[in-house]
């Protein structure tokens, strides 16, 4: 009897582990994509999956490595640039979302102020957000236009609302999103108030942030300058004979490694530390 107790004692301790070490993995791999599938919807890239870009990552990594490699004759300078180069994409799609993001928070104001003034002449939401289609800045025109067709199609107000927020996926959206979809479902009278109120608070949050920016670009500039300027200096050596052999030795490698360590590391202390509080997508 002992015996079948410590057997079911320890299938139920092993079922408990392998419950709770599946559901970790589970979450730290969609937080990574979800992360990449926000930048992408972010730089007006939502069709293209977080899978292809770490696909194309991959393959632009290994070509730049194999062709570096056959440049240089030396396979540790085809590892640092296969390495850069398959950042490339990741990198490039980030400063698209953060420029797009940043052109977007100027034109939200707007957006308010035309729901506002739909609110007032007594339309209601679902025609208040379709006229912004005609009405509204031109970045967003497409994407309220793609909102009013779904609502005539399906008549289903709710759901074409989460449409419209997934593709915007911004969080200014996502707050404006959800107070419409709670007046939409309760009622109430106070949504002209509140519009008026976020339009106020997002007008002063671009203001603010507009000078903080200006006043720490010039310090970001110099510190990325200062990142890629020895890669930059690295590649032009790298056509030199005597250089590529250098670096292709056993201590070569090391000083390769230890110089892409520490600009790893500089760079991610000067992200985090010129980083500006930023807006998350806790509606999504």
């Amino acid at each position: 009897m002992d015996v079948v107790v410590g057997l079911l004692l320890g299938c139920g301790l092993l079922l408990v582990w392998t419950a709770s070490w599946e559901s970790a993995g589970l979450r730290k791999r969609p937080r990574a994509l979800g992360r990449l599938a926000d930048d992408l919807a972010g730089a007006g890239l939502p069709g293209t999956s977080p899978a292809g870009l770490v696909v194309l990552s991959g393959v632009l990594g290994v070509l730049v490595l194999v062709g570096a490699s056959a440049a240089t004759g030396a396979v540790p300078l085809g590892v640092c640039f296969g390495l850069i180069a398959a950042g490339a994409p990741t990198t490039v799609v980030r400063a698209r979302a953060a420029s797009r993001a940043k052109a977007m928070r100027e034109v939200w104001p707007e957006v308010v102020d035309h729901l506002v003034s739909g609110v007032r002449a007594g339309l209601s939401l679902p025609e208040a957000l379709a006229q912004l289609a005609h009405r509204g800045p031109a970045e967003l025109r497409g994407q309220f236009a793609r909102f009013a067709a779904d609502h005539r199609a399906s008549g289903r107000f709710d759901e074409s609302l989460d449409d419209l927020k997934a593709r915007l996926a911004d969080p200014v959206a996502d707050r404006l999103v959800e107070s419409l979809r709670i007046t939409r479902q309760v009622g109430g009278t106070d949504l002209g108030r509140l519009l008026r109120t976020l339009a106020s608070f997002l007008r002063e949050d671009n203001r603010t942030r507009g000078e903080l920016e200006a006043r720490q670009s010039w310090t970001v500039a110099g510190a990325r300058l200062a990142v890629a300027a020895p890669w930059v200096t690295l590649a032009l050596l790298a056509t030199r004979p005597g250089t590529a052999a250098a670096y292709g030795t056993p201590a070569g490698a090391l000083v390769l490694a230890v110089g892409g360590l520490m600009c790893l590391v500089a760079y991610r202390v000067m992200v985090r530390v010129g980083r500006l509080p930023a807006d998350r997508r806790v509606l999504r």
